[in-house]
Protein backbone atom coordinates (compact mmCIF):
# COMPACT_ATOMS: atom_id res chain seq x y z
CA UNK A 1 0.00 0.00 0.00
CA UNK A 2 1.03 3.32 -1.07
CA UNK A 3 -0.15 6.53 -1.65
CA UNK A 4 0.20 8.26 -5.19
CA UNK A 5 2.15 11.17 -5.07
CA UNK A 6 1.02 11.82 -8.77
CA UNK A 7 -2.39 10.72 -8.31
CA UNK A 8 -4.11 8.64 -10.73
CA UNK A 9 -0.76 9.71 -13.40
CA UNK A 10 0.26 6.42 -15.30
CA UNK A 11 3.51 6.65 -15.71
CA UNK A 12 3.95 7.28 -11.80
CA UNK A 13 1.70 4.38 -11.09
CA UNK A 14 3.44 1.98 -13.44
CA UNK A 15 6.78 3.09 -11.79
CA UNK A 16 4.95 2.60 -8.42
CA UNK A 17 3.75 -0.76 -8.61
CA UNK A 18 7.16 -1.74 -11.11
CA UNK A 19 8.90 -0.77 -7.52
CA UNK A 20 6.47 -2.39 -5.13
CA UNK A 21 6.37 -5.61 -6.96
CA UNK A 22 9.58 -5.99 -7.53
CA UNK A 23 10.67 -7.78 -4.37
CA UNK A 24 8.14 -10.50 -4.88
CA UNK A 25 8.90 -10.50 -8.49
CA UNK A 26 9.05 -14.00 -8.72
CA UNK A 27 5.88 -14.77 -6.96
CA UNK A 28 3.93 -12.34 -9.53
CA UNK A 29 2.46 -13.84 -12.66
CA UNK A 30 -0.22 -12.08 -13.42
CA UNK A 31 -1.93 -8.87 -12.86
CA UNK A 32 -5.73 -8.06 -13.34
CA UNK A 33 -6.62 -4.25 -12.81
CA UNK A 34 -9.83 -2.40 -13.51
CA UNK A 35 -9.93 -0.35 -17.07
CA UNK A 36 -8.92 3.50 -15.74
CA UNK A 37 -6.91 5.31 -17.61
CA UNK A 38 -4.40 5.00 -14.70
CA UNK A 39 -2.88 1.89 -15.79
CA UNK A 40 -2.44 3.09 -19.70
CA UNK A 41 1.39 1.85 -18.88
CA UNK A 42 0.23 -2.09 -18.47
CA UNK A 43 2.27 -2.77 -20.93
CA UNK A 44 5.57 -1.60 -19.08
CA UNK A 45 4.31 -3.24 -15.98
CA UNK A 46 3.99 -6.16 -17.55
CA UNK A 47 7.18 -6.68 -19.44
CA UNK A 48 9.62 -5.38 -16.14
CA UNK A 49 7.46 -8.05 -13.89
CA UNK A 50 7.46 -10.95 -16.57
CA UNK A 51 3.98 -11.02 -15.57
CA UNK A 52 0.87 -11.11 -17.69
CA UNK A 53 -1.44 -8.12 -17.10
CA UNK A 54 -5.54 -8.80 -17.98
CA UNK A 55 -8.29 -6.22 -17.63
CA UNK A 56 -11.70 -7.02 -16.08
CA UNK A 57 -14.75 -6.38 -17.63
CA UNK A 58 -16.32 -3.19 -16.66
CA UNK A 59 -18.48 -3.61 -13.87
CA UNK A 60 -17.09 -6.91 -12.85
CA UNK A 61 -15.57 -6.30 -9.70
CA UNK A 62 -15.71 -10.22 -9.17
CA UNK A 63 -12.72 -10.53 -11.67
CA UNK A 64 -10.77 -8.75 -9.21
CA UNK A 65 -12.19 -10.86 -6.32
CA UNK A 66 -8.80 -9.94 -4.02
CA UNK A 67 -8.11 -6.92 -4.68
CA UNK A 68 -11.76 -5.93 -3.94
CA UNK A 69 -11.44 -7.70 -0.40
CA UNK A 70 -8.36 -5.99 0.14
CA UNK A 71 -10.29 -2.62 -0.24
CA UNK A 72 -12.84 -3.38 1.98
CA UNK A 73 -9.93 -4.40 4.47
CA UNK A 74 -8.45 -0.91 4.04
CA UNK A 75 -11.99 0.90 4.59
CA UNK A 76 -12.00 -0.55 7.73
CA UNK A 77 -8.66 2.10 8.52
CA UNK A 78 -9.97 4.61 5.65
CA UNK A 79 -13.46 5.13 5.56
CA UNK A 80 -14.59 5.90 2.00
CA UNK A 81 -14.89 9.01 1.07
CA UNK A 82 -11.94 10.02 3.64
CA UNK A 83 -9.17 11.89 2.07
CA UNK A 84 -5.56 10.40 1.61
CA UNK A 85 -3.96 13.26 2.33
CA UNK A 86 -5.21 13.21 6.37
CA UNK A 87 -2.85 9.86 6.87
CA UNK A 88 0.50 10.32 7.01
CA UNK A 89 3.16 7.37 5.27
CA UNK A 90 3.67 6.10 8.67
CA UNK A 91 0.16 6.02 9.13
CA UNK A 92 -0.28 3.64 5.82
CA UNK A 93 2.33 1.75 6.98
CA UNK A 94 0.71 0.49 10.22
CA UNK A 95 -2.51 -0.23 8.18
CA UNK A 96 -0.32 -2.23 5.93
CA UNK A 97 1.29 -3.89 8.78
CA UNK A 98 -1.65 -4.74 10.80
CA UNK A 99 -3.64 -6.48 7.02
CA UNK A 100 -0.59 -8.22 6.83
CA UNK A 101 -1.01 -9.85 10.24
CA UNK A 102 -4.61 -10.80 10.08
CA UNK A 103 -5.53 -14.55 9.83
CA UNK A 104 -6.87 -15.18 6.62
CA UNK A 105 -9.39 -18.23 5.90
CA UNK A 106 -8.34 -18.62 2.58
CA UNK A 107 -4.79 -19.42 3.92
CA UNK A 108 -6.19 -21.70 6.39
CA UNK A 109 -5.86 -19.25 8.94
CA UNK A 110 -2.29 -18.37 8.43
CA UNK A 111 -1.59 -14.69 7.54
CA UNK A 112 -0.44 -13.49 4.38
CA UNK A 113 3.01 -12.56 5.50
CA UNK A 114 3.52 -16.17 7.56
CA UNK A 115 2.94 -17.33 3.97
CA UNK A 116 4.95 -15.51 2.07
CA UNK A 117 7.94 -16.48 4.45
CA UNK A 118 7.03 -19.74 3.99
CA UNK A 119 7.22 -19.53 0.10
CA UNK A 120 9.99 -17.26 -0.07
CA UNK A 121 11.91 -19.86 2.01
CA UNK A 122 10.96 -22.82 0.21
CA UNK A 123 12.17 -21.07 -3.32
CA UNK A 124 15.46 -20.66 -0.92
CA UNK A 125 15.52 -24.34 -0.46
CA UNK A 126 15.15 -25.31 -3.92
CA UNK A 127 17.75 -22.88 -4.95
CA UNK A 128 20.13 -24.14 -2.91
Amino acid sequence: MRKLKEGKNAKALARELFFMFLPYRDFVHSITSDNGSEFYEHKYIAKKLGAEYFFAHPYSSWERGLNEYNNGLVRQYIPKKQPFDRYSDDDILLFQHKINRRPRKLLNFETPLSRLISNINKKVAFIT
